[in-house]
């Protein structure tokens, strides 16, 4: 078992820990990156499907130290750009790959130790915790019911359409991946069944700009978290919208229009049969909700700042609710052969062996800051604010852990420098030596005029000894092992 120390350990080369690296090497601080896969940008280049698009433009998605698509801010980052951008990133900096962190401790040192699956050992004062919250893929326990010749995959496994066994497909959940991959398998020539949920929409454009652009406009992003009605509205899911085809909204009622099966949310399974909540139209009006009441802030918006921004109605559709709410499904009569479960994703941060998580097993911090000095997290949903769990404010967010390292560092070298003056300065202690043993010996040789040198000479001695050892504790020594790596 080897064991090695360094200032600060990232744990996981995502754009969360990639971007507080870039900070802390133009901080100078020493700090490794441990990547349990064997590249960089593991999340995005083998947990996301073939066509996927981020659904920011290239404005929002812009990374530190990387070439930021200023030729075209209004596009859309395809899969592979993302990846090729978070190399170049990845690519000076020092990440270690195929380094699984399996626990994390603190220490009466004060280090944090890390344990790797390959029996390593880092000892580290700063630990930035860089996974995210989207790690092991979620699928309900109701998908052990349905029959076995049934091809079954999380959301976070597709890839395409020609992966899948012939026959229609039945996606759950429809938030952003869900709809994307619905409209995917759609447009291959698939029959799909859709299980719709809550979530809202929002027009991709809407009165001459982008739906991103009036949500900064409006100070979406910038909400804080205090501001939550819950802490668990910081799980709730995204509204649908894309940036396949140049960005552009999805509607479900306009996926009904495309012949696209709704159906309410999935209840249970038996023997090949499918049991549905009877809450199709509520939901989809929900979504309608929704985007009415966002392009009504818009509208408010422009009225308030005299803003020279065309007027715009959007389309009213309703054909989703022309769609029957069924209570059962045949998957045999359907011809259902694919299940794909865009049910999202649970998160599990037990590997970090203090008292941290919250009741939902999320992190207990301010701006990524916890109560154990040098514990930090960084690219999770609202630790500060809206944009924080997106790249568009992974950038800020990794640069205030890095400027919080690097205070940190600077403390401890401060108090590191004056123990080391002290001990290397020793005329104040030596002249209060001299002092103690002058005295000390006046007041011998008096004692030895007096009473007569017999009775004394053992005083004098005790004296003197009791002299040197208050030197020696007024002297302070230099540690053993230093608590930190400066560089």
């Amino acid at each position: 078992m080897t064991t090695s120390i360094v200032n600060t350990a990232i744990i996981g080369a995502g754009q969360a820990g990639l971007a507080v690296s870039y900070y802390l090497t133009r901080h100078s601080l020493d700090h490794v990156v441990l990547e349990q896969a064997d590249r960089p940008a593991e999340a995005w280049r083998n947990h996301r499907w073939d066509s996927f698009m981020l659904n920011t433009p290239r404005w929002q998605s812009r990374l530190p130290g990387v070439q930021d698509g200023r030729q075209d801010p209004d596009g859309f980052m395809p899969r592979d750009e993302i990846v090729a951008r978070l190399e170049e990133l990845a690519r000076p900096l020092p990440v270690r790959h195929r380094a699984h962190v399996g626990e994390v401790e603190h220490n009466a040192l004060g280090y944090y130790v890390l344990k790797l699956d390959s029996g390593e050992r880092i000892r580290a004062r700063n630990v930035v915790v860089a996974t995210g919250l989207y790690q092991t893929p979620k699928i309900p326990a109701i998908s052990a019911a349905f029959p076995a010749d049934i091809k079954q995959l999380h959301s976070d496994s597709y890839r395409n359409p020609e992966q899948l066994l012939p026959g229609a497909v039945l996606v759950v959940g429809s938030a952003q991946s869900g709809a994307q991959i619905a409209e995917d398998l759609h447009e291959s020539g698939r029959k799909v069944y859709l299980a719709v949920s809550r979530a809202g929409r929002t027009p991709r454009r809407y009165r001459g700009k982008d739906a991103n652009w009036w949500s900064a406009k409006l100070g979406h992003y910038d909400r804080k978290v205090g501001e939550l009605p819950s802490p668990k509205a910081k799980f709730a899911s995204k509204p649908h919208i894309s940036g396949t085809r140049g960005g552009h909204t999805i509607n479900l009622h306009q996926f009904a229009r495309q012949g696209i099966a709704l159906l309410g949310r999935l209840e249970g399974v038996e023997q090949g049969v499918v049991t549905l909540a009877a809450d199709l139209h509520a939901n989809l009006a929900a979504a309608d909700r929704f985007e009415a009441d966002f392009t009504r802030a818009i509208d408010v918006y422009v009225d308030a700042t005299g803003m020279a921004a065309p007027p715009e109605s959007l389309p009213a559709l309703t054909d989703g609710f022309a769609q029957p709410t069924l209570s059962k499904l045949d998957l045999r009569t359907a011809d259902i052969t694919n299940v794909i479960w865009a049910t999202g994703y649970a998160f599990d941060f037990s590997m970090i062996r203090l008292p941290i998580l919250d009741e939902d097993g999320y992190p207990i911090q301010t701006r990524g800051v916890t109560a154990y000095p040098g514990l930090f997290f960084v690219g999770l949903p609202w630790p500060h604010d809206a944009k924080s769990g997106l790249i568009y404010g992974v950038g800020t967010d990794a640069a205030y852990i890095a400027d919080q390292i690097a205070a940190r560092q600077t403390s401890e070298t401060a108090q590191l420098g004056q123990a080391n003056f002290v001990s290397a300065n020793p005329l104040p202690t030596i002249r209060t030596t001299r002092r103690r043993l002058f005295n000390a010996f006046a007041s011998s040789v008096l004692a030895f005029i007096l009473e007569g040198f017999a009775v004394h000479a053992a005083e004098l001695h005790q004296a003197v000894a009791s002299s040197t050892a208050s030197c020696a504790a007024d002297t302070v020594a230099e540690p053993a092992e230093s608590t930190f790596s400066p560089r």
